[in-house]
């Protein structure tokens, strides 16, 4: 059954073709990736979808009786309301049933018949629909997109940008549409929150359409692809990489189709040109012959150019020593909030660390403390010897807002000519009249290219990237990663792109909730180890100890195992509470009948009698095992 459906659809914004004959249809229960170049018009489609904007031709079609519902790239509520009720007010008409149950709830109780019938019809309605699951639900959706107990108490309009835009997919999903729109819905999540959307948008029998630029979750989670590039769609089965591999093919085939053509058009104009220099009456009848087999051929056109890329490379000054960097029991934290403490790692000459963890935890304040941004509490860092160090700050605060594009970049290198500094920016996509925009009015993307443009000029062995694939398209990323990986010197990044982290880390240091993980090896290696030490937790299997585990490892195994023996005991301890009390409620029960209705009833005496004595004798093993635990 096909869910949504966009036949020729066309939009112009003046002179400027956005969308021209789009046409694709999308089956109930697909998940959908929309990908392109920034500005390809993937958000102009999605309003398009929306009836936000109407397009000069063309229709969209939306199967009947189905519900949509859609995420803006920046979407951001304003309201005054906490956040678990503007939860609430995306379950509305469960709230309502909920009011107009306890309403014939109470009429009932009093006596009113006809409302004890509607009564037991609309609590049907309300179990059958997951009113018993809703309110829980809603606290389940938030707390997966990292907010607590704590936070759901608050005003949505005391959170962040990034946060309100939080707020906004969790009504969305908490209220499940028949088909769900996505632009950009992992911008603003960390690497946790994006891996339970991640299972939710896969375990979900919902449509999707997902606008992103994070090839991971393209890759994990949907099951076909449309591209717009140059004004148009081609819908791909497939997922991320496999639509690559597809889009790869048949560009190839398509090249050589269009040259064998073009070869035997040439023959054939060759052979016209020829009979007709000869001018007799068999030779032009040959010739119009030929013309008329030209005249007929169906034209292959020529594959159309790939849109315009970036171009980067990084030149490394002369090499480092082998000791780059060392931190020593560096400490930092806010009023009421400890981000780390006692902090210590090497870095040696080439290593890729990418330092990874929740929103908040204290990455990016780590690397702003070691390119003297921002100073540590306490502790202290060293550089090696002939340390050469570029800074990629994701906030772009290097840049200067009043200056032009070109100004901003010359200021930077006086000795470079007009026509080198044009040349360097034409590499990242500033041309024309570009070059004289003032760096104010730059879209983040612009902003990103301006600032890598600025570090592509200098000499380095150290770079330090903060989040260096934010703002940046697929094809983007792809041009930072191949001159990362071709970058001879030592990279320490944070970045939530596993993507980006997979294809570049030798080395990962992730900031968790029992300490910090300073893992040598990438980061497949590093999810594996991960996945083992929770199995091992669970108890499924028994983690081997290998002579060659670091220090920082073994430290790390003991403290996760620590730490879920504590969680452990402290769930027996509250269960064991909880059992302790249920049953003592119970004796004092027993107690009452048997000295109540059961006082001339000696079968029911007995039964309560045994009854009691083993209730006595688990609620006294239950005391023991609680004192035990509780001594430990």
């Amino acid at each position: 059954m096909i869910a949504l459906g966009c036949d020729k659809i066309s939009l112009a914004f003046g002179v400027k073709q956005v969308l021209e004959n789009i046409s694709f249809s999308v089956q109930a229960g697909d998940k959908t990736g929309i990908v392109g170049v920034n500005g390809a018009g993937k958000s102009t489609l999605f309003s398009v979808i929306m009836g936000n904007m109407s397009p000069d031709s063309g229709n969209v079609y939306i199967a009947k009786g189905f519900s949509v519902g859609y995420l803006a790239q920046n979407a951001i509520i304003d309201s005054d309301r906490t956040l678990f009720d503007e939860m609430l007010d995306a379950q509305s008409e469960m709230v309502a049933l909920e009011k107009k149950i306890a309403l014939l709830r109470e009429k009932a109780e009093n006596g009113d018949e006809s409302a004890s019938v509607e009564f037991s019809l609309e609590h049907e309605k309300f179990v059958a629909n997951g009113g018993l699951e809703y309110r829980g639900r809603c606290r389940g959706i938030l707390s997966s997109l990292g907010f607590n107990d704590q936070m759901q108490a608050m005003s949505v309009n005391s959170l962040s940008g990034g946060q309100k835009t939080r707020v906004a997919l969790a009504k969305i999903l908490v209220r499940e549409p028949d088909i769900i729109l996505l632009d950009e819905p992992t911008n603003h999540l960390d690497v946790e929150s994006i891996a339970w959307l991640e299972k939710f948008i896969l375990s979900s029998k919902k449509t999707f359409l997902i606008i992103s630029h994070d090839r991971y979750f393209l890759c994990s989670v949907t099951n076909s692809t449309l591209e717009i590039e140059h004004c148009k769609a081609k819908l791909y089965n497939g997922n991320y990489d496999k639509y690559l591999e597809t889009k790869k093919k048949d560009r190839e085939v398509l090249e050589h189709q269009y040259k064998t053509q073009q070869k035997e058009i040439a023959r054939i104009e060759a052979y016209i040109e020829q009979q007709r220099r000869w001018n007799r009456e068999k030779n032009i009848i040959a010739a119009e012959s030929r013309q008329k087999q030209l005249d007929k051929m169906v034209k292959i056109e020529a594959p159309s150019a790939e849109p315009g890329k970036i171009r980067m490379r990084f030149e490394q000054s002369e090499e480092s020593g082998d000791d780059v960097l060392s931190v020593k029991r560096l400490s930092k934290a806010y009023p009421g909030k400890e981000l780390f403490s006692n902090l210590s790692f090497e870095v040696k000459k080439r290593d890729r660390l990418f330092i990874i963890g929740t929103n908040g935890c204290g990455k990016s304040t780590l690397i702003k403390i070691l390119n003297y941004r921002e100073t540590a509490d306490e502790g202290r860092f060293d550089f090696g010897y002939n340390v050469k160090v570029g800074y990629y700050d994701q906030e772009n605060q290097n840049l200067s807002p009043e200056l032009t594009v070109i100004d901003e970049l010359w200021n930077c290198y006086p000795n470079l000519t007009q026509t080198e500094v044009r040349s360097a920016l034409a590499l990242f996509m500033f041309r024309a009249d570009d070059i004289f925009k003032e760096v104010k009015i730059l879209s983040g993307g612009e902003k990103a290219r301006l600032t890598f443009a600025k570090m592509m000029l200098s000499k380095m062995n150290v770079l330090f990237l903060d989040e260096p694939t934010n703002h940046l398209d697929i094809m983007s990323r792809e041009v930072l990663e191949e001159a990362i990986d071709q970058f001879p010197g030592t990279i320490v990044a944070v970045s939530h792109d596993r993507y980006f982290i997979k294809k570049l880390a030798t080395r990962v240091m992730a900031f968790e909730k029992d300490g910090i993980c300073d893992f040598d090896g990438g980061y497949e290696d590093y999810m594996r180890y991960k996945e083992k030490i929770a199995d091992a937790e669970e108890g499924t299997f028994e983690v081997k100890k290998e002579e060659n585990l670091s220090d920082s490892k073994k430290k790390y195994l003991s403290d996760k195992k620590n730490a879920a023996e504590k969680r452990k005991r402290e769930r027996r301890i509250a269960f064991l509470g909880e059992e302790i009390e249920k049953t003592e409620n119970r004796l004092v029960e027993i107690e009452e009948e048997s000295a109540g209705s059961a006082s001339s009833d000696h079968v029911r005496l007995t039964e309560l009698f045994e009854e009691s004595q083993r209730l006595e004798e688990y609620m006294l093993s239950c005391m023991e095992e609680l004192e035990m635990l509780e001594n430990e």
